[in-house]
């Protein structure tokens, strides 16, 4: 039987980059994998969502509402808009950061109140700080690769070779720093 992980944040922090490792590791392990995205606005701060199924056989890489086995969102807004893709008993990881929307930003809308608490209400939730365990790090960006590592333990793919992975995908000189995010992450959940 087929799982399904979505990837959910906002343009720039990396979720496709991450969606790109994870579909690469999975493929190079033998799995059947079918990805799909969705950048929306992706380049002005938008929506961003990666679908990814994999399995012995998997004949779809769309992700139907209440069926996605864990959701990672990169925002904490976005793990609320995509709240309802979780299956029951799926697993929920939310980085802890508030990036406010272009319509927020221009006044149009407010930023949703009590974002956690409102999601804590319908499911059980791993909250993250990867943006400053990526700051502590050294860098910002590998935020992305930190959580990605959360997947690959939630999901139970650490017998992948993802520091082959890392190296075939990330420049030089930050693919050290992303080793050590990708563990930072395993490590946190």
């Amino acid at each position: 039987m087929a799982k399904s992980i979505l990837l959910v944040g906002v343009g720039g922090q990396g979720t496709i980059l991450a969606s790109k490792i994870l579909t690469l590791g999975l493929m190079e392990a033998g799995y059947d994998v079918k990805m799909s995205e969705i950048h929306g606005m992706s380049q002005r701060g938008g929506s961003v969502s990666s679908q990814i199924r994999y399995g012995e056989t998997v004949s779809s890489p769309v992700i139907e509402k209440g069926t996605a086995d864990i959701i990672v969102a990169f925002e904490i807004s976005e793990a609320l808009r995509y709240l309802d893709y979780l299956k029951k008993g799926g697993k929920l990881v939310i980085n802890n950061q508030k990036i406010d929307s272009m319509s927020v930003q221009i006044g149009a809308e407010e930023y949703p109140p009590d974002v956690l608490d409102e999601i804590k209400k319908h499911a059980e939730a791993t909250v993250i700080d990867a943006a400053q365990m990526a700051s502590d790090l050294g860098n910002d960006k590998a935020t992305n690769i930190i959580l990605l590592g959360t997947i690959i333990k939630l999901m139970g793919l650490k017998e992948i070779d993802w520091n082959a992975i890392l190296e075939g995908n990330i420049k030089p000189q930050f693919l050290e720093l992303n080793k050590k995010a990708l563990k930072e992450g395993m490590d946190a959940v």
